[in-house]
């Protein structure tokens, strides 16, 4: 009997061919809109956290906020050990300072920002050197005019390749020094705050002491140890900061946290253009009761002939819903194929990485099966409750 139904149903469906597609045409977009659109909120969440990834998710930097000098005269190399001492997880604290400078080699130059840094620097940050070599101990020690160039600097100032013991002109405000360049760093995906490839990078204490005569530091650059939770390391050093520094005095940015704050804006976003998207999916449901209803009108012959010959009640009641579930069905796979075919073409073209949430497409695929049939039941309960007299007399 079920088969048989099913024959029936399939039968119904293709005998209106125009009808049956425009019903068709509510659930198709209604499941394809919370497939793309769940599909596209993974598929951004998943990019935006791999590219935070690539710029380290194990490393944060801390800076002072706001005008107040008291509290940038506490940014000193002594806090920066304090931090390692008495920050659970963290593996190295380097000072650095951040500041403008520009690059003159021959008729090439080049004006950006600059970095000084100690030599473990490089390391830390998982940034390696492709010509030449990195800051090193001796650098910092004798305080020597040597800098490191980004890979994009490089090619800038110097594009046959050939910058590798070349002395150029750095100025940085009033100052103007001849540095000689001893190495050139690999390309790296920049990070929050940290741009590798448009930076240049000279001794720490070359700045500090033939610059600017400092003991403060600008910024410090935290890894965390393997193992270790980022997210619970940044609470850990916001918490021990506070205590020393004051509430609002310092900025803590790290990727970690960038990361899982761009992957829940993208689900909430995600969450709530699913919902619009859902109700295309009742709208479609309401045009299959209608449909159905209509069904049932031009049909009332044949029940009525099916209920002389013996047919039950309940025999109506579940051609009618197999119907309506086989029409819903249909719906929610050509919906799948659309929405998977949209988000595909739509992250290629946005260059995101594809991720099918197939929760979601198990989902609108389920739920557009279950509209059928709630959707279906008041018809096929009508059809069902026809009087067979009444049904064959009716013209």
């Amino acid at each position: 009997m079920i088969f048989e139904n099913f024959r029936l149903a399939l039968r119904s469906l293709t005998t209106n061919k125009l009808r049956t597609l425009l019903s068709l045409l509510g659930i198709v977009i209604g499941v394809a809109s919370v497939i793309a659109i769940t599909s596209l909120g993974a598929s951004a969440s998943q990019s935006i956290t791999s590219a935070i990834a690539a710029a380290g998710l194990e490393t944060m930097t801390v800076s002072p906020q706001g005008q107040s000098r008291t509290v940038r005269n506490q940014f000193t190399e002594e806090l920066a050990q304090a931090i390692h001492r008495f920050v659970p997880g963290i593996t190295a604290v380097l000072p650095a300072h951040n500041f403008s400078a520009q690059l003159r080699a021959g008729t090439n130059t080049w004006g950006g920002s600059a970095s000084a840094v100690m030599p473990q620097h490089s390391p830390v940050l998982d940034f390696g050197v492709a010509m030449g070599r990195f800051i090193n101990d001796e650098d910092l020690e004798n305080r020597r005019s040597v800098l490191v160039l980004g890979a994009s600097v490089a090619e800038e100032l110097f594009p046959e390749g050939d910058g590798i013991g070349q002395r150029i002109r750095f100025i940085s405000g009033n100052q103007v020094r001849t540095f000689e360049v001893v190495g050139i760093m690999a390309e790296k995906t920049s990070g929050f705050g940290l741009n590798y490839d448009t930076t240049v990078y000279i001794p720490y204490t070359t700045y500090t002491q033939r610059f600017t005569r400092t003991t403060v530091v600008g910024t410090y650059i935290i890894r965390v140890l393997p193992g270790y939770d980022p997210m619970e390391v940044s609470a850990q050093l916001t918490s021990y900061l506070n205590a020393i520094l004051g509430e609002r005095n310092f900025r803590v940015l790290s990727p970690a946290t960038i990361a899982e704050t761009a992957s829940q804006v993208t689900s909430t976003l995600s969450i709530f253009l699913t919902g619009i998207a859902a109700i295309s999916l009742l709208v479609g449901g309401i045009g299959i009761m209608n449909i159905m209803l209509v069904a049932v009108v031009e049909r009332t012959r044949e029940i009525g002939i099916r209920k002389a010959l013996g047919a039950r009640p309940l025999t109506i009641l579940g051609q009618f819903l197999i119907e309506a579930a086989v029409l819903t069905t249909i719906g929610g796979f050509l919906g799948m194929a659309a929405g998977i075919g949209i988000t595909s073409v739509v992250v290629r073209f946005i260059q995101y990485q594809f991720v099918l949430d197939m929760q979601a497409v198990n989902l609108a695929v389920g739920v557009s099966m279950g509209i059928g049939i709630f959707f279906g039941l008041y018809p096929a309960f009508r059809a069902s409750k026809l009087d067979p007299i009444k049904a064959l007399s009716y013209e």
